[in-house]
């Protein structure tokens, strides 16, 4: 590489490039960092250098440096460069777009450490929206030099580093568990690990470290937390990745209280060191009965509110088949200051929205207009009775201009159904706009149900076959599974899950009975967890715990519209890494070693004739 007077390198650096302001005007200064703009104006040539702190515009020119501004000439887009000079004033044409905008630093040295080839795409904020993703994520390395996603990496570091800090300082111990653990089918599916030591045998990759994690509270190492990556196999979308990071936290004689104090207070700092926001605790608490009763999800988005209406009491007899023959009947009042935007068009596309699967599946959407007079304009409005509209539209709050927009099906339907509604009209109707765009309103979850039928009818857990249910619920294990409630919580921030946890059975008894519950045999229940049952015959404490999602955090605190946006090197939707090719083929010797054959798969040639063993 050329140098001009001095090797910049072995001279050290004694700025960042966003670190320069005023006061430093006079001072002789080495930068490095990378080419961010170019511009050459009669003669004398500006470089916006740019490196993760930001931005320093240096200047070449003949009557500084003839030599320097020779070799200047050469530098092109995304070179990597050292330079030395010394800091002046930009008088009349300071940048305020720039912290470092009242300075630029006259260059008499030069090192040109490397040079770059083009670019598949311009590394500047202002083209990203215009490049391919996945021509970004195949050239991640250049596409982590933006400085949006640089920004977020930073704070992503403080966010661990925070949580790391407040942990450790209310007497949590940072603890490791096993990334390879025991496969046990069921719940969510492994990623598996074939194990050249013991033929035809697998480690799973751990989904969780629940079970470890219980085992210290059982060896007494009282409070324990791990910032750990954790591993499923599942389908993928914007915010899940096959590989992701748990703030993972447990205590021992924990009760839900005692969790959602140590919990607030680790908020409370994440957000006042990072963000500079101050919140206020404690944070509202809604049973899961009641989040379903007025938001139709477990995780409310509380920044507006159209809340869900109950009608069914007043049409029972209300001379409208549909509302009378449905199991429930909710409905949402839109206020007249924004229901003028709902044209009978916009009706329209509400009652094809509701009917996608993915929305809830509903047969169908009834609306009514409410007119000056109160009456209501509705294409089923002549099959109520005047007094039936009159008591829906006092219960659900409406008033001349209002729009009523109801689901009447099966819990389910119209839960799921209004809440994809609500979400909709949030975002259509721009009600976190402005002041309530800028909002962070937390909450807890709490008195999940245990169980829940799947599709077969069969009980599983509704959160994992370790939550304990309420203690006046025990009796009901085996003979009423659906009246049991569990000591499990959710916290959840402007309608995201960002954590999940419980009060953890600590009674082998209690335990056993989940698992019967759960339909597992006692071989099952011993070949799968006998040894947590072992453990739990030696005096284990009662302890509860919590994992927060790291990366769903930081995606929120970014503002940032996936996880892809917060993750270093994420995967695509299929699961692939378009930046190494990964996953692809293993070794057949090494596949041998692990005794592993290919196997033809319909349409590839290249396989052979071989089966799987």
């Amino acid at each position: 590489m050329s140098t001009m007077t001095k090797e910049l390198l072995q001279s050290g650096r004694t700025h960042d490039c966003g670190s320069l302001r005023e006061n430093d005007i006079g001072s002789e200064v080495v930068l490095y960092g990378w080419v961010h703009r170019r511009r050459d104006h009669g003669g004398r040539i500006f470089i916006d250098l740019r490196d993760r702190q930001g931005l320093t515009q240096v200047v070449f020119g003949p009557d500084i440096e003839a030599d320097t501004h020779k070799l200047a000439d050469g530098l092109r887009s995304e070179y990597c460069i050292g330079v030395s000079g010394k800091v002046i004033s930009r008088g009349d044409n300071k940048n305020p777009n720039m912290d470092t905008g009242a300075i630029e630093v006259e260059v008499d040295g030069l090192e040109i450490f490397s040079e770059s080839e083009a670019l598949p795409f311009n590394v500047s904020d202002d083209d990203r929206l215009d490049t391919n993703e996945n021509i970004r994520l195949k050239y991640r390395y250049l596409d982590l030099r933006r400085p949006s996603l640089q920004r977020n990496f930073i704070l992503r570091s403080r966010l661990s580093t925070t949580a790391r800090q407040t942990l450790a300082e209310a007497g949590f111990l940072e603890l490791e568990t096993p990334y390879m653990v025991k496969y046990t089918p069921g719940g969510a599916r492994n990623f598996l690990v074939p194990s050249r030591l013991s033929p035809g045998n697998f480690y799973a990759l751990a989904e969780s470290p629940q079970i470890f994690k219980q085992l210290f509270m059982v060896s007494g190492l009282d409070k324990y937390f791990q910032i750990t990556r954790c591993f499923r196999d599942e389908d993928l979308r914007n915010d899940r990745q096959p590989e992701f990071t748990q703030i993972d936290i447990e205590l021992s004689f924990a009760t839900p209280e005692r969790v959602f104090a140590h919990m607030e207070k680790l908020m409370t700092r994440l957000w006042k060191d990072v963000l500079g926001v101050e919140l206020q605790t404690p944070f509202l608490r809604l049973t899961w009965a009641e989040a379903m009763g007025r938001y139709g999800c477990d995780k409310p988005d509380l920044r507006f509110g159209l809340e869900l209406h109950d009608i069914k009491p007043m049409s029972k007899d209300c001379g409208f088949r549909v509302f009378e023959a449905a199991e429930y009947v909710k409905g949402i009042c839109v206020p007249a200051n924004k229901a003028d935007k709902l044209s009978r068009a916009r009706l329209d596309k509400l009652t094809a929205f509701v009917k996608k699967r993915e929305h809830g599946g509903a047969k169908g959407l009834a609306w009514a207009k409410i007119q000056p007079d109160g009456t209501w304009k509705a294409p089923f409005a002549k099959l109520l009775k005047p007094e039936t509209m009159q008591a829906i539209a006092e219960h659900m709050g409406a008033e001349p201009g209002s729009v009523l927009l109801f689901i009447a099906d099966n819990f389910h339907t119209t839960h799921a159904t209004l809440n994809a509604l609500r979400l909709e009209l949030r975002d259509f109707l721009g009600l976190v706009e402005g002041e309530a765009g800028n909002q962070w309103k937390f909450c807890w979850v709490t008195d999940f149900p245990l169980f829940e039928q799947n599709e077969k009818g069969q009980w599983v857990s509704s959160h994992h076959p370790f939550t304990s249910p309420r203690t006046e619920h025990i009796e009901y294990l085996l003979s009423d599974p659906g009246k049991v409630l569990a000591q499990a919580y959710d916290m959840v921030l402007n309608g995201n899950e960002i954590g999940g946890g419980s009060i953890r059975i600590h009674r082998s008894d209690v335990q056993s009975k989940v698992f019967t519950a759960l339909g597992l045999s006692p071989e099952e229940i011993e070949q799968k967890f006998g040894f947590l049952l072992n453990a739990f015959k030696y005096g284990p404490p009662p302890h509860g715990g919590i994992a927060f999602g790291l990366d769903r955090i930081a995606m929120l605190m970014c503002n940032a519209g996936s996880l892809r946006e917060v993750i270093a090197f994420p995967k695509t939707q299929r699961g692939s890494d378009l930046m190494t090719g990964c996953p692809g083929p293993a070794d057949d010797p090494q596949l041998e070693e692990l005794y592993i054959r290919h196997r033809q798969l319909p349409g590839d040639e290249s396989a052979g004739n071989e089966s799987a063993s």
